[in-house]
């Protein structure tokens, strides 16, 4: 029988979905990439794969998660399987220099950004730039490393310091730092690739901003209050996501922006391993989750309808 697979590493982000395909009576199978092995001469079960990794499962113990879903996805696609936010996909979430350079292809403006690695190199990197400016990983997610530095001499004594944050993959960024109209971002939430709606999130107790009911309990600056959804939201950037996602391959995804004081927008994450904040939702009448799982449905039914006709 022919299932969705959801390939994840963290089971209180992956509830909400299997929820809302209960709801809807869709034949479904997790996959927790953490650990295991696969046989690569043998040919993947029947379905549809989701993959649902995100930048951040290393800071959950699942140092290489990522890693071994970039096989699996390798293993699936070379079978023909039809994978969801799959290899390409994946390289973006685990980079974020990989994604400024996806998003210039497409004329998308990103802060500008220096890569280093080791301590002497990030030091040596923020003198191409002017403060304040923000350091932040590479490989990340959850707002990881980010750190605001308003000078040479203060940015200097953090990275030789004690509580430098070393990135699991050895890159740290230094960026611009966009002084923004307002203490906001905006995140503009796509499924199949369709614009969804774009979430309001306040950003004036940090950069923390992962939207997830299961983080709310965990982050510092309560989530659960800093999101709203925006009635009615249009923004020239939604067609540019649009085609540079097409282009990437990618059919899930939160994007995010934010707005100069003098009316720039610039585009610092794409998050392809979305969640949903509930309680925005509710307010609001409208469901990520379900909406994901219905395109699921509809994947699993185009891929396989036409087979069962022909056989039947």
């Amino acid at each position: 029988m022919a299932e969705i697979h959801i390939l994840h590493e963290n089971d209180a982000w992956t509830a909400p979905l299997l929820a809302r395909l209960d709801e809807l009576a869709l034949p479904y199978r997790t996959w927790f990439v953490d650990r295991g092995s696969r046989d690569l001469a043998a040919a993947p079960p029947e379905g549809i794969f989701y993959n649902r990794m995100s930048a951040s499962s290393h800071t959950r113990g699942h140092r290489y998660a990522a890693e071994y879903s970039a096989a699996l996805i390798a293993w699936l696609e070379s079978h023909g399987r039809r994978v969801i936010n799959g290899g390409r996909a994946l390289q973006l979430e685990i980079s974020k220099v990989a994604q400024y350079a996806a998003l210039g292809a497409h004329g998308i403006a990103t802060p500008r950004t220096v890569a280093a690695v080791g301590r002497e190199a990030v030091v040596a990197a923020a003198s191409r730039l002017e403060p304040p400016f923000i350091t932040k990983h590479n490989r990340a997610g959850r707002g990881l490393g980010v750190r605001l530095f308003r000078s040479f001499d203060a940015l200097a004594a953090y990275v030789e310091g004690p509580d430098f944050q070393r990135p699991v993959d050895g890159i740290t960024l230094l960026q611009e730092y966009i002084e923004a109209g307002e203490p906001a971002i905006t995140r503009c939430e796509f499924v199949g690739g369709r614009f969804l709606y774009a979430v309001r999130v306040d950003t004036s107790a940090g950069f923390e901003l992962c939207p997830a009911d299961a983080c709310a309990d965990t982050c510092p600056s309560g989530a659960q209050a800093r999101f709203q959804v925006l009635d009615g939201f249009d923004h020239p950037l939604l067609a540019r996501y649009a085609a540079f996602l097409q282009a990437n391959d990618i059919q899930v995804a939160g994007i995010e922006f934010i707005v100069e004081r003098g009316g720039r927008a610039y585009t610092y994450d794409v998050n392809t391993n979305t969640n949903y904040n509930a309680p925005a939702e509710a307010e609001a009448g409208v469901s990520g989750m379900r909406a994901l799982a219905r395109y699921l449905g509809q994947e699993l039914a185009a891929c396989y309808a036409p087979r069962r006709r022909a056989t039947g």
